[in-house]
This record gives structure tokens, C-alpha cells and sequence, in this order.
């Protein structure tokens, strides 16, 4: 018991000091997990004789990686199709037949079993039979589609394609000149629809012989088409991870690499392989891959997954985490990421998968014997816990006897419990969260509501104010028409009472001016005879005035005169005319004189006829 304490005392400082000299980032479980479930694969083919899913997995450096798991029933067939990128793939279970041209122009077959190891390149043509053995065990394939130091792998046209669609998109005609080949055979080959990516090879009394013999007759056309020949079996078997030593074993686990040194396959390839076995209540030790992304895939067992952040991560890019896995889960840990894979105490633990790199990779372990710790000086790494006494790391270095794999119990259940409260808490903090928006949404709906309702009354207020305004205008108005309508009614009394007392005063003046006109009329006689003397003395005047003035003139044109009349004598025509025109000159006199004296008589007339209507005006006032 005193031994489990001291290891679990151990673990946990060595997970404290590791991230004290990251300054790690604070835990955050909200971030998104670089795991992928075994039920969130995507289907790509789905037939009643196996099945193909795909899964995308990032590592947040390079993008995405492109995963493919491929299940055949027994005696099933894949159909052939060309590579678009590098494949490698790891044989999980069941076996059979790998059969597949290189860019040589070669057909080339492999017998396939669990723990097989192969690299196909870009640009190959395969297809894969699944044995039909007495265990009845499905062929399952785990696939990596990856990048070259000459190609890339693009997402946009698949990791593959089928055959038969390249095929069938070219006419008969054309695929005859190409293949040199009878119309029949392109017949056959063309002819139907489009199979799905897995079918059934059809059995015979004598099962694979004869399926063999079918799959020589499918591969005529690339065979001939290529000017290459059909090959036999390839005498060289594939890796398998099974038939390797691993690189580091105990009494809790073991681990494999497989590079380019192992299997020369992978040379010119940027993936390699590994895989782990934990027992019962192990771990895979603190630590760090410095070259590659680790992308694993679960293959027996559960266990629990310590993911830690780089220093230099932000948060809001990268949390550190805790998760759970199981069989058929793919989880990927950037490289740099410290991280432990620890296993439960009731069942073993295995995970194989792909790392980013072909070379050989040096994890760098936290504790026991192959800890990195132990190559620095200690009085330094004191210095860098801020520990004065050197002796506290040598207890820190010198109690864990194992390396690399480590026996840890309740550990995995104990990061469960964590991990449980923490999405406990989690949950919790939703709730809360989602509470207190709830309770903000509610308080902003009422306050909405309220403002709502301050503006409607307001908007009411402002309408009962226009409504009274409209009221008090229409009184206004209604006042205003009611005192238009009395100013009019007094108006038009006014005006009939104006028009009575102009009607009263036409009257008086009527008769004033009749009463002049008689009393004129009395006074007519001596009136005529002041206005005859009047006229007489004005005619008398105006002719004296007119007589002085043609004695002047004469005196004036005298010298004018007997200048003519001297001139007359000399012209007695132009005498003539001077006097005629004299008299047309007198005569206009007369006539100017004539109207003059009719236009003073008006005038008087109407001086006096307004003199009378002014004194009856006055008298009538008098009265």
C-alpha cells in the first residue's frame, strides 16, 4: 500500500512539474476534442457484403487527415480502384488477398493477414478478396491517405476512384482502339450499371481456384492495355507487427515503432506506425512526441486519454483535456502535446496508429529511468521548481524503478472522476449559464415589455393630447364659425341697415335736390340773366383779350406783312394763300374760342350742382 501511495504521489508530482516548467494554460474542458467517435464515421459504401467510413481528424498544425476503415464479409470483394494519394493501412482482422498494379505496369498479389503492415503509392490500381475461412472473420483494413515528398493529397477528388467509372466514361469505340481488344470484351466490361464498391465473389465447387481464375479474366484489360505482364504472387510477405520484438516491454505493457528502417515500404512516405498494449491498471508514461502528430486507433479495450497544452498555446486554440476512449475511436495528439494513455483496471488496453514522420521517433518521457529530467543537472532543475533543497529532487527522480510503461491503478478511474465532475461541473455552469441567460432574456423581455409599454403609453398619451388638441381646435373652430357666423349676421344687418340709410339718404337727397331744382327753377330768371351778363362780360373779355393780342401779333407780323405784300406784289398767287390760310387760322380761333367758352359753362354748371347737393347734405345732418 505504501508503495501505491508513493507511485500515486509520484505521478501527480510529476504531472505538477511538468506543468510548471510549460506554464501550462488553465484546464478548460469547453474545448472541442481531437477525438472522433466510432459512430460519427462518415459512410461512404454500405452494401449487405461490407461496408467503407471515412473519418477527417485534425491536429490543429497541418489540417486534416483522411482515415478510412474498410470491412469485407468473408469472400468479398473490393472493387479495383485508382490511388489518388499515398495509402498505408494496418490489417486489424481476418484475411485475404491484395492484388494491385505499380506504376511499372506490373500486377502484383499478396496474401494478407492480421497484423500486416503495406504501403500502396500514388497512382496504383488494387483491389482486395477477403478469405472465406472456417472462423468467418471479416476482413477489416485501417487506412491513412497522406501526403509525399512528390505528391499531395487532395481533398477535393478523393482518396480514390473507381475503375469502372473510368471506364465507362469513354465510348466503346474508343476503349476498342485503345485496347486492341474485341468489341465483346469491351462489351462486357462496360455492359450494366455502375456495382457498388463491395460485391460477392460468386463461389464454385472449388471456391478461390476459380475465383482466381475470374479475377485473371477482370484484369485482361489492364494487363494488355499497359503492355506489362500478369505477375505471380509476391514471394515477400508483408510486415507484420506481430512477428516483431517490441522496442520496450514489462510486466505492464509494450509499445512498437514501425519506420522506414523496419519496412523499407515506408521510405519516400511521411507516415510511420506504432502500437501500444497497457494491461490492467498501466499507463503509458508522461511524454512528448517531438517530430510527429500521433493520430491512434482504438482497437481493444478502454481507457483514458491526458492531454496537455504547450506553453505557448492560446488559450482560445488549444485546452488542456481529459477523455475517455474505446474501441473503434480515433483520437490525435499534436506533436510537443505532453499527453498519458492509462487503461482501467478491468481490462487491457491496445491502440495502434499512424505518426506523422517516417523516422525513428524519441518520445520524451517525464519520470522513471528514461525521464528527461534525469540528463539535467539537479541543483538547475531545483533552481527551476523553486526547491532550495536538491535533496527533494532526488526523492522526485529515484522512486519510480519502471520506464516508460508504468503500472498505475485506479488511475484511469480516478481521470474518469475527474473528468465526470468536471463535465458535472460543466454541466452545471450550462445550466447556470443557460439560467442566467434565461433569467437576462427574461429580465430583457421584461424590460422590453416595460419599454414597450412606456412607449405605448406614451404613444396613448401623445394620442389622447392630439385627440384634445383636435377637440380644442374643432371648439376653436366651431367657435370661430359661430362668431363668423354672428359677424356675418351682424354684417348683413349692418349692411341692410346701411343700405335703409343710404336708401333714406338717396331719399333726402332726392328730395332736397328736388326742393333746389324748384327753388332753381324760381330763381331761374335772375340766374339766365346773371349768366347772360356774366357771358357777356366774359365774351367782351375774352374778345378784348383776343383783339390785344391781334394787335400785337399784327404789330409783330407787320414788318412780316408788307415784306409779303412787297412780295405780293411780286407774286400775287402766294397773297392769295397767306390770306387763306389766315382765315383758316381765324376760323380755328374762333372755333377753340367757341368750345372754350362752352367748356367753361359745364364747369360752372357743375360747380353749382355741387354746391347744391353739399348744402341739402348739410341740411339734412342739420336735421
Amino acid at each position: 500500500m505504501s508503495n501505491k501511495t508513493s507511485f500515486l504521489l509520484l505521478l501527480f508530482l510529476s504531472l505538477s512539474l511538468f506543468l510548471h516548467v510549460n506554464k501550462a494554460l488553465k484546464e478548460d474542458a469547453s474545448g472541442l476534442e481531437p477525438v472522433v467517435r466510432k459512430d460519427e464515421r462518415r459512410q461512404l459504401v454500405v452494401t449487405e457484403y461490407g461496408e467503407v467510413s471515412a473519418i477527417e481528424i485534425g491536429d490543429g498544425a497541418r489540417g486534416q487527415y483522411h482515415l478510412q476503415f474498410i470491412s469485407l464479409d468473408p469472400n468479398s470483394l473490393f472493387l479495383p480502384v485508382l490511388l489518388h494519394a499515398d495509402m498505408v493501412f494496418y490489417v486489424h482482422t481476418g484475411s485475404g488477398r491484395l492484388t494491385w498494379t505499380d506504376t511499372l505496369g506490373e500486377m502484383r498479389r499478396v496474401d494478407l493477414r492480421r497484423g500486416d503492415i503495406y504501403r500502396l503509392k500514388s497512382g496504383s490500381i488494387f483491389y482486395v478478396h477477403s478469405s472465406l475461412q472456417p472462423e468467418r472473420l471479416k476482413l477489416r483494413i485501417y487506412a491513412i491517405f497522406t501526403n509525399t515528398d512528390d505528391d499531395l493529397y487532395e481533398p477535393t477528388i478523393g482518396a480514390y476512384s473507381t475503375i469502372g467509372n473510368l471506364l465507362r466514361s469513354f465510348d466503346k469505340e474508343v476503349l476498342k482502339a485503345a485496347f486492341k481488344v474485341s468489341e465483346d470484351l469491351i462489351r462486357k466490361i462496360t455492359k450494366g450499371t455502375q456495382p457498388p464498391g463491395i460485391v460477392h465473389a460468386e463461389p464454385t465447387k472449388e471456391t478461390e481456384t476459380n475465383f482466381w481464375e475470374l479475377d485473371d479474366l477482370l484484369l485482361q484489360v489492364f494487363r494488355r492495355g499497359r503492355g506489362g505482364m500478369l505477375c505471380g504472387d509476391n514471394k515477400k510477405k508483408p510486415y507484420n507487427i506481430f512477428d516483431e520484438k517490441p522496442d520496450f516491454e514489462n510486466s505492464n505493457g509494450w509499445s512498437l515503432t514501425v519506420t522506414k528502417k523496419n519496412l523499407h515500404l515506408l521510405k519516400g512516405s511521411n507516415i510511420g506506425l506504432f502500437m501500444v498494449n497497457l494491461t490492467k491498471g498501466s499507463m503509458m508514461g508522461p511524454h512528448w512526441n517531438p517530430l510527429a502528430t500521433e493520430i491512434s486507433i482504438v482497437l481493444r479495450g478502454e481507457g483514458m486519454v491526458r492531454l496537455v497544452c504547450s506553453s505557448t498555446a492560446k488559450k482560445s486554440e488549444c485546452n488542456n483535456m481529459r477523455f475517455r476512449v474505446e474501441e473503434g475511436d480515433v483520437f490525435a495528439v499534436p506533436k510537443f502535446h505532453p499527453m498519458a494513455q492509462i487503461s482501467f483496471n478491468n481490462e487491457s488496453f491496445v491502440f495502434m496508429g499512424f505518426s506523422t514522420t517516417r523516422r525513428k521517433i524519441n518520445p520524451q518521457f517525464l519520470a522513471g529511468k528514461s525521464s528527461v529530467f534525469q540528463t539535467l543537472d539537479k541543483r538547475v532543475l531545483a533552481l527551476s521548481f523553486n526547491v532550495t533543497n536538491s535533496t527533494v529532487i532526488d526523492q522526485l527522480m529515484n522512486q519510480q524503478p519502471e520506464s516508460v510503461i508504468l503500472e498505475c491503478c485506479n488511475c484511469a478511474e480516478e481521470e474518469q472522476r475527474l473528468m465526470e465532475e468536471k463535465e458535472a461541473k460543466k454541466r452545471e455552469e450550462e445550466k447556470e449559464r443557460e439560467e442566467e441567460e434565461k433569467k437576462r432574456e427574461e429580465k430583457e423581455r421584461e424590460e422590453e415589455e416595460a419599454r414597450k409599454r412606456e412607449k405605448e403609453e406614451a404613444k396613448r398619451e401623445e394620442e389622447e393630447a392630439r385627440e384634445e388638441e383636435r377637440k380644442e381646435e374643432e371648439k376653436e373652430r366651431e367657435a370661430e364659425a359661430k362668431r363668423e357666423k354672428e359677424e356675418a349676421r351682424k354684417r348683413e344687418e349692418d349692411a341692410k341697415w346701411e343700405q335703409e340709410e343710404a336708401k333714406g339718404e338717396e331719399e333726402e337727397r332726392r328730395r332736397r335736390w328736388e326742393e333746389e331744382r324748384k327753388k332753381e327753377a324760381r330763381e331761374e330768371p335772375m340766374r339766365e340773366k346773371r349768366e347772360r351778363e356774366h357771358k357777356e362780360e366774359e365774351t367782351w373779355r375774352r374778345e378784348h383779350t383776343r383783339e390785344r393780342e391781334e394787335d400785337a401779333k399784327r404789330e409783330q407780323e407787320e414788318p412780316t406783312r408788307k415784306e409779303e405784300e412787297r412780295r405780293g406784289q411780286e407774286e400775287p398767287e402766294r397773297e392769295t394763300t397767306r390770306k387763306e390760310r389766315e382765315e383758316v387760322e381765324e376760323k380755328k380761333r374762333r372755333q377753340e374760342a367757341a368750345e372754350w367758352e362752352e367748356e367753361e359753362a359745364r364747369r360752372e354748371e357743375e360747380e353749382e350742382w355741387g354746391e347744391a347737393l353739399g348744402n341739402g347734405e348739410e341740411q339734412a345732418m342739420m336735421i
